[in-house]
């Protein structure tokens, strides 16, 4: 089945025509109406974190050859006669999370798996998350572990419990129901972590050919791998996975749920290793011992991880009219939701957090946002990014 390629937003690309001055098409200088019109479809990434590209509209452009009427805001120097509007989608982000079932997160047989202290609050933010209409954009698997037989077997986990489904939806909070053991004599004792990141990534990739786009793996878990071969289930195991996944382009997002600090509290200090491994610098380690702080904790982990999979990097859109791409003759702005559009300056070397560079500026494809504005836009699913194409140099690279 091919999944919907859906994004956490949308960026707006400005394109201005050639037409400039007295020099331009007459017939670009003589449109009537104003607005950008409405774009003609979303761009599909590929997998290598780039965004994907849409197609130009047929808008109209500036009104009567004034430019101050068309799309998208004037640029100042090599203003632009008429404009054209793209639009370049985000690349579809697709988490696939696995999450531990082990009796170790609630079977209440010693203080450190309490069911009240850990699973309660990890499962009610997780079921928020996944309903959350602030989700919207991103698609989601999800696969429990240990599972039911053969639980140290990577092929057990190469079917998740819910397929990649988009967000929001119900069937996570189902399917979590469904599991949560009916007492406590019903939890597994097996953490087969290796196993479950081995069958995921097999996941994962035959998913990204049928299905291309940014792709991640969410690893939720509270302890070290137990109870498997210990050579093949092991920290050590889990971090040769993981590294050999994000060297094919898919990260690991660790989340490790803390004992209760009472009871043995160095339970997730290795899950760092994972993360590092992964390619993702961190493990998220939530503390438990209060339940609502627990469920906080846990959802800004999310919204972290939610925003981290966005991309900063978009493919520069095709010049209008058939005109030759000029790399000097580019401008960048950013819009916050419906705000007034802020110019971003070039700096090749990212100098200034609060800047853009090309990702080759011999022979530039894609636009690449500096830290501060990269930041911006991962924070805010209403960002929207303006490229103008200018009539003059405004920038200045070395030929």
């Amino acid at each position: 089945m091919r999944l919907p390629a859906m994004g956490i937003a949308l960026f707006t690309v400005a394109v201005a025509s050639a037409a400039c001055g007295g020099g331009g098409d007459d017939q670009n200088l003589n449109q009537s109406g104003s607005g950008a019109g409405n774009s003609s479809g979303n761009g599909s990434g590929g997998d290598d974190g780039g965004f994907g590209s849409g197609g130009v509209t047929s808008g109209s452009g500036a009104g009567s050859g004034n430019p101050s009427s068309g799309a998208g805001p004037s640029t100042g120097a090599g203003e632009a006669c008429a404009t054209q509007s793209a639009q370049a989608g985000l690349q579809p982000v697709y988490l696939a999370v696995a999450f531990d079932v082990s009796g170790s997160m609630g079977m209440n047989d010693r203080p450190s798996h309490s069911k009240e202290l850990k699973w309660d609050p990890v499962v009610a933010a997780t079921k928020q998350f996944f309903k959350d209409p602030a989700s919207a954009g991103l698609t989601a698997s999800l696969t429990f572990f240990p599972g039911e037989r053969r639980m140290c077997d990577a092929s057990t986990y190469r079917t998740p419990d819910v397929e990649m489904t988009p967000l929001p939806s119900e069937a996570f909070g189902e399917a979590i129901d469904d599991v949560t053991p009916a007492n406590d004599d019903d939890w597994g004792t097996s953490t087969p972590t290796a196993f479950v990141v081995d069958g995921t990534v097999t996941f994962i990739k035959a998913q990204r050919q049928e299905n291309p786009g940014k792709y991640a793996l969410v690893l939720v878990t509270d302890g070290y791998p137990q109870r498997c071969s210990r050579d093949a289930d092991s920290i050590e195991a889990v971090v040769r996975r993981v590294e050999g996944a994000h060297q094919d382009n898919v990260p690991t997002y660790v989340i490790g749920v803390a004992n209760p600090p009472e009871d043995e509290p160095g339970n997730v200090d290795n899950l760092r290793d994972i993360a590092v491994a992964g390619g993702t610098g961190k493990a998220f380690i939530i503390e438990t011992g209060n339940p609502d702080a627990t469920a906080t904790a846990f959802r800004a982990a999310i919204d972290e991880i939610r925003g981290a999979a966005v991309s900063c990097t978009v493919a520069i859109p095709a010049a209008p009219d058939g005109r030759t791409f000029d790399k000097q003759r580019v401008r960048v702005t950013y819009t916050s939701g419906g705000g007034q559009p802020k110019a971003v300056a070039y700096d090749q070397e990212c100098a200034s957090a609060d800047a853009w560079r090309y990702d080759n500026p011999s022979n530039p494809t894609q636009i690449e946002l500096c830290e501060s504005v990269c930041g911006a836009i991962q924070s805010d699913p209403q960002a929207s990014l303006g490229v103008d194409f200018t009539c003059e140099d405004v920038i200045d690279i070395p030929q």
